[in-house]
């Protein structure tokens, strides 16, 4: 994968460049705020942003303002953000839109390097990696008109997983079922989150993301 980094800790940007250049990934820039991002994708066109929500000037919302201009500007380059924690606002907004080609991990998540290097090589193939947290805390609201109250604890499970990014086969492997179980399972999500008639990849994301901000 060729990958651009936005990071405004250095010590952190330069261990990334070289563990993704370990692992044969070309980093074709490394910056530190969201204007040297947008010039840097606008210059490189990588296969993945990786991306800071909070950078230079303010530590605010950079990182996520330049993800969003990337979505719009450039929608084949995935991206993939980095939070200290889960922001919900930040994440409904990076994803309520077309949430393929989309990551959103936990900063603490990047020690893990396997399920690292796996979020990045799924976003740049145009999937989706969700970090399991940020995945929770959007599916645990408890209205009962929200309705993913709908669904039975193991449909939960399924969803939550696919909301990760991963395939069925994937997911059956987890929960120890068949895969004839799990497209069950999600064939029932669809339909109790009408989604049925939604075509392409995004419905298995948007099973979780589509309700999000109701």
């Amino acid at each position: 994968m060729r990958v651009t980094l936005a990071e405004d800790s250095t010590l952190l940007r330069e261990g990334l460049v070289r563990l993704l250049a370990e692992e044969g990934h070309e980093v074709v820039a490394a910056v530190a705020d969201g204007s040297a991002l947008l010039a840097a994708v606008d210059a490189d066109r990588p296969d993945v942003a990786v991306i800071d929500v909070r950078m230079p000037p303010t530590h605010t919302d950079e990182g996520l303002r330049a993800a969003l201009e990337i979505r719009r500007r450039w929608p084949s380059v995935g991206v993939l953000v980095l939070s200290q924690y889960v922001e919900r606002r930040y994440a409904t907004e990076l994803l309520s839109s077309d949430p393929t080609g989309v990551g959103y991990l936990l900063k603490d998540r990047v020690a893990q390097v396997g399920e690292f290097l796996d979020a990045i090589s799924r976003v740049g193939d145009g999937g989706a990696a969700f970090d399991p947290e940020v995945v929770r805390q959007l599916i645990s609201r408890t209205s009962h008109h929200d309705p993913l109250n709908r669904l039975t604890a193991r449909e939960r499970e399924v969803l939550a997983r696919m909301a990760q990014g991963h395939t069925n086969a994937g997911i059956a492997g987890q929960l120890h079922v068949s895969q004839s179980a799990v497209e069950k399972h999600v064939n029932a999500i669809f339909d109790k989150l009408d989604l049925t008639h939604t075509t392409g990849y995004s419905r298995r994301v948007l099973a979780v993301l589509r309700y999000i901000g109701s």
